[in-house]
């Protein structure tokens, strides 16, 4: 008869336990494709990207698969578990990139279309009209932005509101910049064809001098990196040629923790040295 009960409690107390660990993770689901999914699917759609929520699952499910399967054939479980966290973020870390590529792409294109939008304006045609002709003109990304702008213009945006889209769309500092001015001119009145000759030759001279930083700070981006990849590459050589030495540092608590930490520290200090050497002009 007590060991009955005893049955009946624990495997009540399981299925509690159960319960609560299932409405635990289904709270965590939803929040993971609130802040995640569905950040990434705007992202990718300011982007002109469009994908499916099940395939945003999809891939981030696959890259943390494989970075787990590499991690673990090249370090064991220890370094399959670390890289199976990299991975995890990984597709939101692709995306960030693809987005600052992209922004990056499209200020380039910027100095030429104001450039030639002012030349439109000069001759006579309207701002909608400049814009609709540099965009047909221009490649992606700009030719995308202007054509949606000029979209939501004939549909009946007011301009104004038009610009503010886009500039909030792209996320690009320059772009704001000229929404923000062109806005101010409509409404006070000026002469935006000069206005657009000033932004394109201030955003030229930004270049000229993000170009300037980036090469007096390249030695030391790149000592950062050998300095911080140096270590885990020895590391890695050691357990190859001579696995018997690195072995010590898997089988135990102290192993692990010690490996960790290198890591971190490593991982600081790269950090560190990156905002040393990073200057925004």
């Amino acid at each position: 008869m007590a060991a009955a009960l005893v049955f009946l409690f624990t495997t009540a107390a399981i299925f509690f336990l159960a319960f609560l660990a299932l409405e635990v993770l289904q709270k965590a689901f939803e929040q993971y494709k609130l802040r995640y999914v569905t950040k990434s699917m705007n992202d990718l759609s300011d982007m002109f990207l469009f994908i499916e929520p099940g395939q945003i699952l999809l891939l981030n499910v696959a890259a943390l698969l494989i970075f787990a399967a590499l991690g673990y054939l090249v370090g064991g479980p220890f370094l399959g578990a670390l890289l199976a966290v990299g991975g995890f973020f990984a597709p939101a870390a692709a995306v960030r990139f693809y987005r600052a590529r992209r922004i990056k792409l499209f200020d380039t294109q910027l100095t030429e279309a104001l450039q030639q939008m002012s030349n439109a304006l000069r001759a006579g045609l309207t701002l909608q009209q400049a814009v609709e002709q540099v965009g047909r003109e221009a490649s992606a990304p700009l030719r995308q932005e202007f054509g949606l702008f000029t979209k939501e213009v004939k549909l009946g945006v007011p301009v104004e509101e038009a610009l503010v889209n886009m500039a909030s769309r792209v996320g690009s500092e320059d772009l704001e910049l000229v929404a923000t001015s062109t806005n101010i001119a409509r409404t006070l009145g000026g002469n935006m064809a000069e206005m657009f000759e000033t932004i394109a030759a201030t955003i030229r001279e930004r270049f000229r001098l993000q170009g300037k930083i980036a090469s007096l700070t390249s030695q030391g981006k790149l000592q950062g990196l050998i300095v911080s990849a140096l270590p885990l590459a020895i590391g890695l050589v050691v357990n190859v040629m001579n696995p018997e030495l690195m072995q010590p540092m898997f089988e135990g608590l102290y192993g692990y923790a010690m490996v960790t930490t290198i890591i971190v520290l490593q991982l600081i200090g790269f950090l560190l040295i990156r905002r040393i050497v990073a200057i925004d002009v």
